[in-house]
């Protein structure tokens, strides 16, 4: 069985110029550690100085003329790629050396297969906040080695069945960003009938450069366009990767956990204070696996740090974007109707009353 299938690493870029020029070295020192790769990169009209990062590599450079989104930018480099296979992975994340050889091999001669990598656990800054989420996401993500969706940082397809399937939805899911467009890409083309695996060996060590400020922004927004897409897909409830049953019901308990604190100081009682105290061992309990990946990742102090961000701040902005999503979800549909589906490329719904 020949697992020499040529591969197009590609890059869509929007001002990434900070991390674009790290990103590009890793990828090309891949591509040549492979054999049989080419770096294709998609400039969506960045006004940063990108292109000129861009032109000191031997890559094919792609620009698109007005900014249109990740989505059609990843579209566009599946069409501008020759490669039997494609590689996407995003302008601030660092592939490892030996990534797209032992993908490749992992991928086979097979057409049906959506690959998945993942975020190193420890990223390529060192702040706490970024720490916290490479960890995060490197735990959810790893999981299950059959996962429910496969992320666009570190994902790999036949190029014949990603275009056959109209690629990423470009647009807008019920008129939020469309931060969702690879989970959406992942169901529809297991629907199709493929099968989505990880893959341990697919990793990249993202640049988060996340501060308090930016951690809670990110929570609040990825949370929202989860729960509206969720609610589309009605499958609100499920373990789907970062979006866990753990996170989840971390959510649920710091709200439960807030209102019996509040309780306790209106009645001036301890009963409620102690209940509190029980939800909270019971969130420790539940995402144990969590914890013990932060500790791997950062020692115990780190650890405790991030459970205790992760069981306050962090839950309550995931919280308060769930709420957004969840709004914003019910006002569509109050006004358009129910919605159905979403068509690639366009990303419209369609709908019946």
């Amino acid at each position: 069985m020949s697992v020499r299938r040529s591969v197009s690493i590609v890059i869509p870029n929007r001002n990434g110029a900070a991390t674009l020029e790290a990103c590009l070295r890793a990828a090309g020192a891949a591509a040549s550690r492979a054999g049989r790769a080419e770096v294709v990169v998609v400039d969506d009209a960045s006004d940063d100085g990108s292109i000129a990062i861009v032109e000191r590599f031997p890559v094919k450079l792609v620009r698109l003329e007005a900014h249109g989104g990740v989505s059609r930018a990843r579209n566009a480099g599946a069409r501008a790629a020759s490669g039997e296979l494609l590689l996407f992975i995003d302008a601030d994340c660092l592939l490892a050396e030996e990534a797209v050889a032992e993908a490749r091999v992992a991928y086979g001669d097979r057409a049906d297969l959506v690959l998945g990598g993942t975020y190193t656990p420890r990223p390529a800054d060192e702040d706490f906040f970024s720490r916290f989420q490479s960890a995060f996401i490197h735990h959810f993500e790893t999981k299950r080695a059959a996962p429910d969706y496969v992320a666009a940082h570190a994902m790999l397809v036949d190029a014949e069945r990603f275009r056959s399937s109209g690629g990423f939805v470009e647009g807008s899911f019920i008129g939020v960003a469309a931060s969702v467009e690879d989970v959406e890409l992942s169901h529809r083309l297991r629907r199709a009938g493929c099968e989505l695996a990880m893959c341990p060996a697919l990793r990249v060590t993202h640049v988060f450069g996340f501060s308090l400020r930016r951690s809670l922004a990110n929570a609040v927004k990825k949370a929202r366009y989860w729960t509206a897409y969720s609610l589309v897909n009605r499958d609100l409830l499920a373990d789907s990767g970062t979006a866990s049953r753990e996170l989840k019901t971390n959510v649920a308990l710091a709200l439960a956990q807030a209102l019996l604190l509040a309780a306790s100081v209106v009645a001036r009682a301890a009963g409620p204070l102690a209940a509190a105290a029980a939800l909270l061992a019971l969130d420790l309990h539940v995402n144990r696996r969590l914890v013990a990946a932060w500790f791997r990742a950062g020692g115990l102090g780190f650890s405790a740090l991030a459970t205790l961000y992760y069981a306050t701040l962090y839950a309550a902005a995931v919280g308060l974007g769930a709420a957004a999503g969840a709004a914003q979800w019910a006002w569509r549909l109050r006004s358009s109707g129910r919605i159905r589906s979403c068509t690639p490329r366009s990303g419209t719904c369609q709908l019946s009353s």
